[in-house]
């Protein structure tokens, strides 16, 4: 019987939740000017994972859960000893290469005086044959000689190009070996909070192996649904403004993406009917700076409201509830 009793008490309680809820709700929009639309979310940000684009052993860890780091922050060290010595052997086959190309650049000054030397001998002969002073047996000697050495010219030229482009390729491998070491360095493409660290030192890692989960707090948002009566009058940079129960100011906003097709609404969404079954998904955006400026009070997963400006002639008041903003905000973030 006592059982039974708490059942039924506990059915009473959730009931009197849910009719409180919607009476507020209710309660809300009437208190809302036309031209101004809502909609329940909670505030997020981008998950952002760092991983190793190199398979290693990690060295070190620099950041630990719940630490804020900023943009091009070292984060974590991947072990690149290997890598190391194998860039030292690349620079070694540079060093080889270029002394080949010392090498061919000799043998061209070589081909260049041995066929100096023909073409003299050629003309001395050719001199003489008109002078009936030699045979043409001789004359003919001399410019086969004369054609061997531009032969062997060229010969030694290609070889130049080849060793030139020997150099290029073992640079190239260096180069390549140079990258991998420096990827070996992790940093941080922008400002966030660790959320899991999720590798240690010593743990070997594959090429893309994750290595830290930072929340992206340089992109601060609310996403909420609107029906398409009012979904189809928000535009890209409406005014918006973000309650939030926890605060006692309104956060200035602005409208960064609108759906171009409708979905089914979520059931997370608290819609104050139930007859719209399709919504259309928003999103209101913080202004950077002014997160940067609270960077240490920025939460996710917090629940609030979003309320946006939709387009029509004449801009409504914002209600008193959301008037009161951050003491610091910027009052630009209004349209006149």
């Amino acid at each position: 019987m006592k059982t039974r009793t708490w059942i039924a008490a506990s059915i009473v309680a959730v009931a009197v939740v849910f009719g409180g809820y919607f009476y507020w709700q209710d309660q809300l929009n009437s208190r809302l000017p036309d031209g101004i639309a809502f909609g329940n979310g909670r505030i997020e940000a981008v998950q952002v994972d760092i991983s190793t684009k190199i398979a290693g052993r990690v060295q070190e860890i620099f950041a630990n859960e719940g630490d804020l780091v900023q943009s091009g922050q070292k984060v974590a060290i991947i072990d690149t000893a290997q890598l190391k010595a194998q860039h030292l052997k690349a620079q070694a086959d540079i060093a080889s290469a270029v002394s080949e190309v010392a090498a061919a650049e000799a043998s061209i000054a070589q081909a260049k005086a041995q066929l100096k030397l023909t073409e003299q001998e050629l003309e001395r002969a050719s001199r003489l044959v008109a002078q009936g002073h030699t045979s043409k047996e001789t004359y003919d000697t001399r410019v086969s000689n004369r054609d061997v050495a531009e032969a062997n010219l060229k010969a030694a030229e290609a070889m130049l190009v080849s060793r030139q482009r020997s150099v290029d390729a073992a640079s190239a491998v260096a180069q390549e070996i140079k990258t991998q070491i420096d990827d070996g360095l992790l940093v941080s493409p922008m400002i966030g909070r660790v959320l899991y660290r999720l590798a240690e030192p010593g743990e070997v890692l594959g090429s893309g192996g994750k290595v830290l989960t930072l929340i992206n707090l340089g992109d601060i948002y609310m996403e909420i649904f609107l029906p398409s009566a009012q979904a189809h009058r928000v535009s890209i940079g409406s005014e918006a403004r973000i309650k939030i129960d926890i605060l006692d100011f309104s956060i200035p906003a602005k409208v960064s993406f609108v759906s171009p097709e409708s979905q089914f609404t979520p059931k997370q969404v608290e819609t104050p009917s139930e007859r719209e079954k399709l919504m259309f998904r928003i999103k209101v955006r913080v202004p950077q700076e002014l997160v940067l400026k609270h960077i240490n009070r920025v939460k996710t997963g917090v629940r609030g409201m979003a309320y946006i400006w939709l387009n029509s002639e004449v801009k409504p008041a914002w209600p008193e509830f959301l008037q009161k903003l951050p003491p610091d905000a910027s009052q630009s973030t209004d349209s006149k």
